[in-house]
């Protein structure tokens, strides 16, 4: 009976522990999310500037998954090439392992005192950022207790001969001890958590150096894991590169160590007699070492795992998404930036409809205009899929700026959905009848309208940038386009009303419907600067009453 309540006991304190670990990051991300997320997103040229971001990210975060998932979708978005994506990763691995440098002192004694800050500060105003962090204190008090109580419970079976015939099976083989330990931290989702435990085992002498070693090398080999599966959904190899390369990169240097941990071992209990000090040590000197060896050898490893995961084929439905990862949901910030991706397909798609539309009255070609009509169907299916998968996410997981964030990708997907509608049920139907009845616009007329479409692909592309970039200027200068393209529409009705004085009477039939043109472009336009400027603006209080323009 004692046995089976301290079974439970232990199991209870794993738990708070994991549960501590997740009320820091949850709470990291709630109040810093947005922001390391473009601190990360900057470091996208360097490899050395990557490797810092992602350690300074995952310190901060505790979430090497985390930072795996961004990096992932930044590289398979086109936004980062695989060389940062790798270093990203790199310093991912060494930044999870500072909280257990900190950990790994004792400082128990503070637990208390974080829990009562942390329960004082969550029970502000739920929108405040006092409140987030207020979260991060009460979870680090937890884990400190968690300690504590652990290496109390295990005192009382350090002798146990049941105890120690099991670690004795389990110290026998560091194979053993890897693959336990990866597949615990696999299922703990925390690197972290399971290297306090570790931690906690080897100080009570449960288990001896050399197997608390091979037990942390199972913990960085299973939290590689995790990135490669909980990956973003779809058949893109390129979301699959970073995590797969960090995996294979974790797994050979294990290998390695496996083979020098002998005198590894002997030599770090040797300059540190303190178990727990020395597996905090062991566990960053383990990822140091990895990312030292692997920065200067990104480039041809980069080759090497394009060579195993070639770029993608077009997908048979270009209407089914392909970033929207429901693992992602449980990480909002993540989940924010795989719907944004999301969202960019939906301005492919309609720069491809200006561009086919144009094609077909150039030309004249009636097949150009089907095409691009069922385009369309693409834009309604994607931008459906998108708001279905944004508002399934938990409100209560979401900040102030995650809400935020939220709403602009919606204005963004519904304004070019309706600049698509407006191509759909207003401009094609104009450009058929047009081919239909064999009217001809002059040579001024038609480069009237081709200088137009061009002009709204441009603003487009300025609008699918703003809304990754969020810069305020770039969103002046897309609203001011309106005002641009609203003189240019008015010069060219003057003129084509000119040249109409002196034409013939067919272009005098075809005159309705370039005006129609006209009058449709300006409305598509209208939609292109509402999807990204307004938002932008609105947030940094720089619109002015010219919007209503």
């Amino acid at each position: 009976m004692t046995l089976t309540i301290n079974l439970i006991d232990l199991a209870g304190f794993i738990a708070l522990l994991l549960w501590g670990t997740h009320m820091v990051q949850t709470g990291i991300q709630r109040a810093f999310g947005s922001k390391l997320r473009t601190i990360l997103g900057s470091a996208l040229r360097n490899r050395f500037r990557a490797f810092l971001a992602g350690v300074g990210v995952t310190a901060v975060l505790q979430s090497s998954t985390a930072t795996g998932l961004m990096t992932a979708g930044f590289a398979a978005g086109g936004l980062m090439g695989l060389v940062p994506a790798l270093a990203v990763m790199l310093g991912a691995n060494v930044g999870t392992t500072l909280i257990v440098q900190i950990l790994s002192f004792d400082v128990t004694l503070v637990a208390p005192a974080l829990v009562l800050i942390g329960m004082l500060m969550f029970r502000r105003d739920s929108r405040t950022q006092a409140h987030d962090l207020g979260r991060v204190f009460i979870g680090l008090g937890l884990m400190l207790l968690a300690l504590r109580h652990l290496l109390d419970l295990m005192t009382g079976y350090e002798n146990s001969p049941t105890l120690t015939a099991l670690l004795g099976l389990i110290s026998s083989s560091w194979v053993l001890d890897v693959v336990l330990a990866a597949v615990l931290t696999w299922a703990a989702h925390s690197s972290v958590a399971v290297v306090l435990l570790i931690m906690s085992l080897a100080t009570k002498g449960v288990v001896p150096a050399d197997a608390a070693f091979a037990l942390v090398l199972g913990a960085n080999l299973g939290t590689a894991i995790n990135p490669l599966i909980e990956g973003p959904a779809g058949n893109d190899p390129a979301a699959k590169r970073p995590a797969l390369g960090n995996l294979i990169g974790r797994l050979t240097g294990v290998a390695v160590t496996i083979g020098l941990l002998g005198p590894i071992s002997r030599f770090i209990m040797e300059i540190e007699p303190s178990p727990a000090r020395a597996v905090a040590d062991f566990h960053t000197l383990f990822n140091l070492a990895v990312a030292l060896v692997s920065l200067p050898l990104l480039t041809p490893y980069a080759s090497l795992l394009r060579r195993l995961l070639p770029d993608r084929a077009d997908p048979a439905d270009p209407a089914r998404p392909l970033y929207l990862d429901p693992a992602a949901k449980e990480t909002p910030i993540v989940a924010l930036g795989a719907a944004s991706r999301e969202a960019l397909r939906l301005a492919d798609v309609l720069e491809d409809m200006l561009l086919g539309v144009n094609a077909g009255l150039t030309k004249g070609d009636r097949r150009l205009l089907v095409e691009t009509r069922r385009r369309e169907d693409v834009l309604d299916k994607l931008n459906i899929a998108i708001k279905s998968y944004l508002t399934s996410l938990d409100p209560d997981e979401l900040n102030e700026i995650d809400q935020r964030r939220l709403n602009e990708i919606l204005t963004f997907t519904m304004n070019i959905e309706q600049a698509g509608d407006v191509i759909d049920r207003n401009f094609l139907p104009h450009a058929s009848k047009r081919l239909k009845r064999g009217l001809v616009f002059s040579d001024d007329d038609q480069n009237d309208i081709s200088t137009m479409i061009r002009r709204l692909a441009a603003n487009l592309k300025t609008a699918a940038s703003l809304f990754v970039t969020e810069d305020p200027r770039t969103a002046r200068l897309l609203v001011d386009e309106k005002a641009v393209f609203r003189d240019a529409e008015s010069k060219a009705i003057a003129s084509h009303f000119d040249r109409l004085r002196n034409s013939d009477l067919q272009t005098a039939q075809a005159s309705s419907i370039h005006l129609d043109l006209l009058r449709d472009m300006k409305l598509i336009n209208s939609h292109i600067v509402a999807a990204a400027a307004y938002p932008v603006l609105e947030r940094t209080g720089a619109l002015l009453p010219s919007r209503m323009a």
